[in-house]
């Protein structure tokens, strides 16, 4: 039987770093679709599962972690270095002042837990320009509002309940706070992520994990204050919501970096001057001078330069949140020349065995994502091909703002990347078809982006849970036909939500459909399917591929 302890010493501590790696792993998809799609949108979890994981990493590689204030700064070490997006920031600067308040303490007990939290919230306010209420920062600060209250005589497991509690309750509050929240009708997806690891934290203190029924989705709303929003893109939800400045200016670009040699007064002129430039601006420190900068500003390159006058950066990384001509005009983004000619391979990322093979048959090189890739791994596989010009078909691999990342990282004087709009392998299939490698690169380019921009996609997918999307609410269970990346068909039976998706992207026309059979499928479906079009559109060509892929049951191309 659990019995729960005076303190919480260095062992629990490592306990929680363990468990909270776990519970946001499992939780991370969650977390992402607060975005109120049913399936996953946004990186909020991602970024938070990464940076946890660095910090668990440095704990276990550390080997110094006798005490629970040796386990605190392993933690925030680890946080700091693998921090990724605002959210996994914020996290870092949480963990290095729960470390600071701790300095040489063998074991929390139960006003040391407080003050650990305390000290928390303070120094992500600090590291913060401009806090926003409804963000993890206010469930930060509830959190450490609710451990203090209790006064002497409580237990490590009083300050524990007492902070996760608040926490949920604060969460709960965010969709009033924030017009993005609201608008959308979801809790801030940051702060979930916290309240999820303070609610380990009390399973560590007290044996058992509070079983909380919250609400975390709810119908969108007016604006909390009334104001228009200009910026609509789901991807920016965790940038743009979770701490930093709350703004209508459109940002497309985050910029992070690394400072050292510096001081805290230049480090004071760099925030000052990133302000001025974009938002979402937070400068924190790993307590042995060197810091890490976040900012979203619309001229990268200016970010950079004001972080070369305060200081030697490294592990500069700039994300592109958009792609789209008009974002690149108002941001004067600059076109790359490519080399023209021979020597051109087509790279495909592909999910499933029948999905590789036809790629293969087709002459592009495959890199596999049953499971799901990564920034590194579809890098490793470009500089892997052999040739000095390589096209990539995504396939929906990787978000927009990663694709930019990978292609800055891989292109050198040897070897010119395009990445092409495929977001379905039934885009790249029919952007291969087309491919001609005889043909001048900016034309076969152009030839291959034509082919997939002009073929409609969709797929069909089971709800995991209870959310709200464009056609209204889906249980678990529930068949869904998605057109693009958009939920546009709600049905109990599979086939009929397949008929239904078919009759709405046939609305406008095609020739042909092509269907990409599933691993999931369940057998007979796409018979089922080619029976529906054979009678109500008799003009479609139809083929069906045996795709074996496990994120889709089905996915269909018109052209």
């Amino acid at each position: 039987m659990f019995e729960a302890g005076d303190v919480v010493d260095a062992p629990a501590l490592r306990r929680w770093a363990e468990l909270g790696l776990k519970a946001i792993e499992e939780r991370r998809d969650e977390i992402n679709v607060l975005n109120v799609f049913p399936v996953p949108d946004g990186d909020t979890g991602t970024n938070l599962l990464i940076t946890v994981r660095s910090a668990v990493d440095w704990l276990h590689s550390s080997g110094t972690s006798q005490t629970a204030a040796d386990v605190l700064d392993a933690l925030a070490r680890g946080a700091f270095t693998g921090a990724r997006g605002n959210s996994g920031v914020i996290l870092a600067q949480m963990l290095r002042g729960m470390a600071d308040a701790t300095a040489t303490a063998e074991h929390l007990d139960a006003a040391g837990i407080a003050r650990a939290l305390d000290r928390a919230a303070v120094e992500v306010m600090r590291a913060l320009s401009t806090p926003a209420d409804g963000t993890i920062v206010s469930v930060l600060r509830a959190a450490a509002a609710g451990a203090s209250r209790l006064g002497a005589g409580a237990t490590p497991a009083d300050v524990a309940l007492a902070a996760a509690d608040a926490a949920a309750a604060a969460l709960q509050h965010t969709v009033t706070q924030l017009d993005v929240l609201a608008e959308a009708g979801v809790v801030d997806a940051g702060g979930l992520g916290l309240m999820i690891l303070l609610d380990v934290f009390v399973e560590v203190v007290t044996g058992e994990r509070p079983d909380r029924r919250l609400t975390l989705t709810t119908r969108p709303v007016p604006p909390v204050r009334s104001a228009a929003r200009h910026d609509d893109t789901p991807a920016r939800n965790d940038a743009a919501a979770h701490g930093g400045t709350v703004t209508h200016a459109v940002q497309d670009y985050e910029v992070m970096y690394f400072v050292s040699g510096s001081d805290d007064k230049r480090m004071e002129t760099l925030r000052t001057r990133l302000d001025t430039l974009g938002d979402s601006v937070a400068v924190v420190g790993d307590g042995a001078r060197t810091w890490s900068v976040h900012v979203h500003c619309c001229v990268p390159g200016a970010a950079v330069e004001a972080g070369l006058a305060a200081g030697s950066l490294h592990r500069i990384e700039i994300t592109c949140f958009a792609l789209d001509a008009v974002h690149r005009d108002n941001c004067d983004s600059e076109l790359r020349q490519r080399p023209a000619s021979a020597g051109r391979a087509v790279l495909a990322v592909v999910e499933g065995d029948g999905a590789a093979q036809l790629f293969e048959a087709e002459g592009a090189v495959v890199v596999r994502a049953d499971r799901p890739m990564t920034i590194p791994g579809l890098l490793d596989a470009i500089r892997a091909v052999d040739a000095p010009e390589v096209l990539v078909l995504p396939n929906g691999s990787l978000s927009e703002q990663n694709l930019v990342a990978v292609g800055a990282a891989a292109r050198d004087d040897h070897r010119a990347v395009m990445f092409l709009p495929s977001w379905s392998m039934v885009q790249g299939l029919a952007s291969l078809a087309v491919h001609d490698a005889e043909r001048e690169s900016v034309d076969d380019a152009f030839t291959m982006t034509e082919a997939a921009a002009t073929t409609r996609w969709g797929s069909l997918r089971i709800a995991q849970e209870r959310a709200l999307t464009w056609v209204g609410t889906c249980e678990p269970g529930n068949s869904l036909g998605l057109a693009g990346h958009d939920v546009v068909v709600i049905e109990h039976d599979l086939v009929a939500a397949g008929a239904s998706l078919l009759d709405k992207i046939l609305a406008a026309g095609g020739e042909l459909v092509t269907m990409l059979v599933g691993s999931g499928a369940p057998d007979g479906l796409a018979e089922q399917l080619t029976a529906h079009l054979d009678a109500h559109h008799p003009e479609v060509e139809v083929v069906v591929y045996h795709g074996g892929q496990g994120s889709d049951l089905l996915q269909l191309g018109v052209e």
